[in-house]
């Protein structure tokens, strides 16, 4: 009132009497229609179900949810879809041009990726690259020998060489087209091209059945082949020169049970080399790099096991060349008449919580087999992953927290007794600080000096980096720079502006020198944005390592709001990389927060023990803690701290908001798994061992009440205020919408209704990870999600 007073007086010159001005301000003010309330949610219809396990009883008001079979229920599921969708929109209704612009943003830095770094295999560049007005990628291919200039993503006539006047680039898969085929989009899960570079066997995700499905292409005429034609595909590998195709088939249940082989030209049928019909046995399969052997994994609650193929004869059976423990992670690779073996299984008695290589010779009885330790321990070198060449090993390891990469020239000595990495004389590749991940490959030419990886860390965009082996040098083939406007490509000119410095020239560390132009060759962003570590005391005081990323200008004490991501499930790592679409957060002053809680991967198989199971309070406590210190050392205000998980992650950060829903002020859960009792006691979706090992036997009694207690679903406090909450997930089965349903109306059921901490479900048709736009439509809503809740 007091402004539209003085507004009126400005507008007259101050010349009318104020009793004037106040008669002008009441007329104005009744003009002025008052707002329009908020919102009100939905309430879809109960019906209690009555639930029991271990002489415990409770209702599930909303277990219909999830009658996929039950006509009714799924009627009453539609009209309530479409009331929360309607919701979500008109909560978020003010925040249109922000979304649009968000995307604007989202969509420009994801302009850079139009086209993979192509990848030398033999004579050939394999690559993927989007064409203009197309929303899924084509898969290429052209001679490495008349492109040592290539820059495909740069040139629109990129197929066509004007000087020869011919055609150059091969299209063998165009997504666009396979979207016509699945449903209206294009989400693929495997692709292998032959060893003779003849064929290429795919799997497509089939929306209408809900399974994957091979297809084998001729990629000399372009046409499908008549066989194999699979349904419930989940595994791949060539053998015999391109001419035999084995692949493994899964359940109902979606269990992988069985494996076939399949003879290429041949009109026989597909031949069945095994079958498990176990319900706790799954197998997998993967051919060696040099394509000596086809190696199949049977995995179980008794055992796992490896067994070999000889391509050369592939049904001529398997030969199982090693046994270890149920459920185990284990690689087997062949390397000039050796075995090499990549396992974390216990060792005899004692078990063992990291990795470690194993050998033995080929040309072995089974029954006299010895598998040899390639390495001593070291506590200072934990080896993470490994990869093979025909002249090195290369290692991804972790030393303490950092990760760093190193290769050993192959052979190793044939009758040497076992001696610590460092005896080997491994050479250090270099490394830009703060690296959070290592991601091989893909490295499909065994016979290449040179091996592919990509490195991460949360200050710097991904950089595809090829090292060559045999003389050291090293070249970034591919890495977005956000300020200069510029992209490193393979096979072209890698500079395009004067301060651009190709380090191509550059050569391995030795394990105790420094980059001292490190922070030059790496275009990371360091000098933009902040990356700092804390070591953060948990409720049993084991130390959690947190990660705090920021911008150098915008940060200011106990102002700045932070976005807090956890996911502490499966032994698997935070994914901690640079995100393009966080820095319009970054920019607007946001912290980014990695809790790299137990449970997760690291540290180690028992840092992932402690935090699953009826250990996974562990994990809740770890980010409970770490929201805490952000808090308590000023770096975040007081109900400015947002968090968000996926999937696992969406438990973790679900439970945790039932500890301290006064902690969070809102919280982003993508497709979140938030009903673990009723899942894992009566699964709608398959379910693996892996995940009941993960999360709980519910047929144990200790691990049931361990379920209860950190089950988001189950602990909704009564009569608390919760932070708002949106909730990303699918109309797709596959990700168990009625979980997210279940969880947003008992939340609104039970806590304080508060207008200004909406819960929300954010509902899409489609899967979104193949789809840029919706991609980056998903990502604008989430983002402008956030930025409202903290200005409410």
């Amino acid at each position: 009132m007091q402004n539209l007073i003085r507004r009126a007086l400005n507008d007259h010159g101050g010349s009318r009497p104020v009793s004037s001005c106040l008669r002008l301000v009441h007329r104005k003010a009744q003009k002025q229609p008052p707002p329009p309330p908020p919102p009100t949610p939905p309430k879809p219809p109960k019906k209690a179900e009555k639930m029991m396990a271990h002489g415990e009883t409770w209702e599930d008001e909303y277990s219909w949810m999830s009658k996929l079979n039950d006509k009714v229920a799924m009627r009453h599921m539609d009209v309530y879809m479409e009331q929360e969708e309607k919701y979500t929109e008109a909560v978020m209704a003010d925040t249109e041009r922000l979304q649009s612009k968000l995307q604007s943003e989202m969509a420009s830095r994801m302009a850079f990726d139009l086209s993979s770094p192509p990848v030398r295999w033999g004579p050939w560049l394999y690559y993927r690259r989007v064409e203009e007005g197309q929303q899924f990628p084509v898969l290429c291919r052209r001679l490495a020998s008349l492109n040592e200039e290539f820059i495909s993503h740069k040139s629109p006539f990129a197929g066509f060489d004007f000087m020869s006047g011919k055609r150059i680039e091969q299209k063998l898969i165009d997504y666009n087209k396979e979207a016509e085929r699945f449903g209206g989009y294009a989400y693929e899960e495997l692709s292998e091209v032959s060893p003779d570079h003849r064929y290429i066997a795919y799997t497509m995700y089939d929306k209408d059945n809900d399974f994957f499905k091979l297809s084998v292409r001729d990629l000399n005429t372009g046409a499908l082949c008549d066989k194999p034609q699979a349904d419930w595909v989940s595994n791949l590998a060539w053998a015999k020169d391109g001419r035999a195709l084995f692949y493994v088939v899964t359940d109902q249940y979606r269990r992988p049970c069985k494996l076939y082989c399949s003879m290429l030209g041949s009109n026989d049928g597909d031949v069945l080399l095994l079958n498990e019909p176990n319900e706790n046995v799954h197998v997998s399969i993967r051919h060696t790099k040099d394509f000596f052997f086809v190696t199949v994994y049977v995995l179980s609650t008794t055992a796992s096991k490896v067994f070999l193929i000889d391509p050369g004869n592939p049904l001529s059976g398997m030969t199982l060349v090693w046994e270890g423990d149920p459920f185990v992670h284990c690689i087997v690779e062949h390397h000039r008449g050796y075995l090499y073996l990549f396992t974390d299984a216990a060792r005899g008695e004692q078990s063992a919580d990291n990795h470690y290589i194993l050998r033995s010779a080929v040309d072995v009885a089974s029954d006299k087999r010895i598998w040899e330790n390639v390495f001593l321990d070291d506590p200072d070198l934990v080896i993470e992953d490994v990869d093979f060449s025909d002249t090195h090993l290369v290692l991804i390891i972790r030393e303490g927290q950092s990760f760093r990469l190193c290769a050993i020239p192959l052979p190793l000595p044939s009758h040497k007794e076992a001696v610590r990495l460092k005896e080997h004389c491994p050479r250090f590749l270099p490394l830009p600080n703060h690296v959070c991940e290592i991601s091989p490959g893909p490295n499909y030419d065994y016979h290449s000096s040179t091996v592919r990886f990509t490195i991460s860390t949360p200050v710097m965009p991904d950089a595809v980096v090829d090292y060559d082996l045999s003389s050291g040098k090293w070249n970034i083939i591919q890495q977005q720079n956000l300020f200069h406007e510029r992209t490193r490509i393979l096979y072209g000119k890698a500079s395009s502006s004067p301060s651009d410095r190709s380090p191509t020239s550059l050569r391995f560390e030795s394990d105790n020198s420094k980059d001292n132009e490190r922070d030059n060759i790496w275009n990371d962003l360091s000098e933009f944005y902040a990356c700092e570590h804390y070591n953060v005391s948990s409720h049993d005081g084991v130390m959690v390592p947190l990660t705090l990323v920021y911008s150098h200008r915008n940060k200011k004490e106990n102002h700045n709001p932070a976005l807090l991501h956890g996911h502490g499930a499966y032994g698997e790592l935070l994914d901690k990389r640079w995100r393009s679409e966080l820095k319009s957060l970054l920019d607007r002053g946001w912290l980014i927060a990695y809790a790299d809680v137990r449970g997760g991967g690291g540290r180690g198989k028992k840092w992932h023990h402690d935090g699953r199971r009826n250990m996974k309070h562990n994990s809740i406590q770890d980010f409970l803690h770490c929201a805490k210190f952000l808090v308590e050392e000023k770096n975040v205000p007081e109900d400015r701290l947002a968090a968000w998980g996926y999937s696992a992650g969406g438990l973790l950060v679900a439970s945790a908001i039932n500890c301290c829903p006064h902690l969070f002020r809102a919280a982003v859960l993508k497709v979140p798994f938030l009903d673990p009792t009723t899942t894992l006691l009566h699964p709608i979706l398959p379910l693996t061992p892996a995940d009941y090992e993960e999360f709980g036997y519910p047929f144990d009694s200790e691990d049931f009440q361990a379920i209860r207690k950190y089950s988001p679903y189950d602990n909704i406090q009564d009569d608390a205020v919760y932070p708002a909450v949106l909730i990303s997930s699918s109309f797709s089965t596959r990700f168990g919408v009625w979980e997210a349903a279940k969880w947003a109306a008992r939340v609104r059921e039970r806590t304080v209704y508060d207008p200004t901490r909406p819960v929300l479900l954010n509902l899409t048709t489609d899967i979104v990870e193949e789809n840029r736009y919706m991609k980056t439509k998903e990502l604008a809503m989430e983002t402008a999600f956030l930025l409202k809740m903290m200005e409410s």
